[in-house]
């Protein structure tokens, strides 16, 4: 219990208030815009380069056992969207998509900082780094692949790229390991800079995923958000276990691993979905339905792995 009242409690409190705000318009949309680019574009960067320029290291064993049962989640929920579903390609890899990309960012960091500390924020940036690269990557070749079939795939590549290099976090913890390789020494005045700002981003983001969740509704394809929801919160953090097991981990590693492969769908999924103009209700959805069951999984994997570790 004092792992819930501790922990997860004061992040799904404060998930509550930025849902509070938006549903009441204490904070309007421009509000919300406005703290979200500052929560994704520099504080949460901020908090990323400064974990990875700290001197800790490890988390590749972690990263490759997340990377598993992402990839395996992703291929299964493509197969069930265009065999069992009947979807097109386009539309199966977005539902793929939502079965497999965690809240990394919005929940993960606060969560996982909270609950491990910088020891498990060292692990979940290896994990960051293979996340949104790979998974967003191959859904948006999947995606421009059902959108333009005939297109080259230089066109589809280029796209891919482009939407990599832009993404603010992948390259905040890339170049934070391009630094920790080449050993330069980060400043103290730029040090302590970065620790301010970073300090801002886990609680607000955690008001901005609340803020988020009050646009979505549980109204969309059922059969849909809850295959994407069972294969999100249960299937993929076992078979993250299962890879860590096999693998040989530390308690340390397969528990990041294990909480971050239970972290509900990310508003990315959506984001995506809407800009392809494919399942964006399903999909809205599924970051609902499966962030607020994730108040209990993510409660009972927490409280394991405290008496674990």
């Amino acid at each position: 219990m004092s792992i819930v009242l501790g922990i997860v409690l004061p992040v799904f409190a404060i998930i509550a208030l930025g849902y509070a705000a938006s549903r009441w318009r204490f904070v309007d949309d421009g509000g919300f815009r406005g703290l979200n680019f500052f929560t994704f574009s520099i504080a949460s960067p901020c908090l990323l380069f400064n974990g990875g320029t700290s001197g800790h290291e490890g988390g590749g064993p972690a990263a490759f056992a997340f990377f598993i049962a992402s990839m395996l989640i992703y291929g299964i929920a493509l197969w069930l969207g265009r065999a069992r579903l009947r979807q097109g390609i386009g539309a199966a890899g977005l539902f793929a998509l939502n079965a497999s990309f965690g809240n990394t960012v919005m929940l993960g960091i606060p969560l996982i900082t909270a609950a491990f500390g910088q020891a498990g924020l060292t692990i979940l940036l290896a994990i960051l780094a293979l996340h949104s690269m790979v998974l967003l990557s191959v859904a948006t070749v999947v995606a421009e692949i059902g959108l333009h079939s005939q297109a080259p795939l230089s066109r589809v590549l280029r796209a891919t790229l482009l939407g990599v290099l832009r993404h603010p976090i992948v390259m905040a913890v890339f170049l934070a390991f391009v630094w920790q390789a080449l050993g330069i020494p980060v400043p103290a005045p730029m040090r302590r800079v970065l620790e301010l700002l970073g300090g801002a981003g886990p609680p607000l983001a955690l008001f901005c995923l609340g803020g988020s969740l009050a646009g979505f509704s549980l109204a969309g394809a059922r059969a849909e958000v809850g295959f994407a929801s069972f294969l999100k919160l249960a299937l993929m953090p076992a078979l993250a276990w299962g890879a860590c097991w096999a693998l040989g981990l530390s308690p340390l590693e397969t528990a990041v691993a294990v909480v971050t492969s239970a972290l509900p769908t990310g508003a990315n999924a959506f984001l995506l979905a809407r800009r392809y103009d494919t399942g964006v209700g399903a999909s809205g959805a599924t970051v609902l339905l499966s962030t607020l069951i994730s108040i209990a999984t993510l409660s009972a994997l927490l409280a394991f792995f405290n008496l674990a570790l």
